[in-house]
């Protein structure tokens, strides 16, 4: 059994059919890429599976660890394990790092339901560890969100994420706006989040960058899957490359 399967689901935003038959599955422990152009319905898969926004899914299942969480709200699907890191980022801009930080951590511990379901979801990790995965974030700890780096509040919203108890982890454009060497940057702390359990989801314009972490990748295009294989496999298909993702 998969960690995520999404089977089959038909999506729609009022009467706009955005995902049409559109399945996945994610392996435990393995980086997933999810690529695509714009308004190929990447986003939406992400709405889908972790309940943000999310659009009206009326044919199919998402299922995760084996139960069903089709249309559940948000916050259920995230005490499930799931965590999602949203395009816009959402850092708190007036607080420190270190605040943005305890508030994840305050968040998870003040609820009830959070602390019922600590014992079958994944672990958190502790502000040393988010500081070890993020050296940048340690030397800005004292540094008002606001004020960092497109990168550094990239880093900072995927470590609040590791904040609440994550087994799985949905990265929505992580690169975007970024420059290349600060991709590299978080390219690395994604692969060291992946060496710590963490399966992740990653969707990504960047289809070069995101291939060169992933293990396997699906391409959609017009809601549709039009590719499901290895990242390999995905590098020597040139044809669907070049017209699905235009590299």
């Amino acid at each position: 059994m998969s960690l995520l399967d999404v089977d089959s689901i038909d999506a729609y935003y009022g009467e706009s059919h955005i995902l049409r038959d559109l399945s996945l599955t994610v392996e435990e422990g393995e980086i997933c890429a999810l690529l695509g152009r714009n308004g190929a319905g990447k986003t939406t898969t992400l709405r889908s599976i972790s309940g943000a926004k999310p659009p009206d899914v009326r044919d199919g299942s998402v299922r995760f660890k084996g139960d069903d969480i089709t249309g559940m709200p948000a916050d259920d699907i995230a005490m499930q394990g799931i965590s999602l890191v949203p395009e816009e980022r959402r850092v708190f801009a007036n607080l420190t790092v270190e605040e943005n930080l305890k508030i994840a951590e305050v968040s998870r511990n003040t609820s009830n339901t959070w602390r019922r379901r600590l014992t079958t979801t994944g672990s958190s990790m502790s502000t040393e560890q988010v500081y070890e995965d993020f050296p940048r974030l340690r030397e800005r700890k004292t540094q008002k969100a606001g004020t960092l780096s497109g990168g550094e509040q990239q880093m900072l919203a995927i470590a609040r994420a590791l904040k609440q108890s994550t087994d799985l982890l949905l990265l929505d454009e992580p690169y975007e706006g970024l420059a290349p060497k600060i991709v590299e940057d978080v390219e690395a702390a994604i692969e060291r989040i992946s060496e710590q359990g963490v399966t992740i989801l990653l969707v990504e314009q960047n289809a070069a960058a995101a291939i060169s972490i992933a293990d396997r990748a699906y391409v959609v295009d017009q809601g549709e899957t039009v590719f499901d294989g290895t990242a390999d496999e995905l590098r020597d298909a040139e044809g669907v490359r070049e017209r699905y993702l235009g590299v």
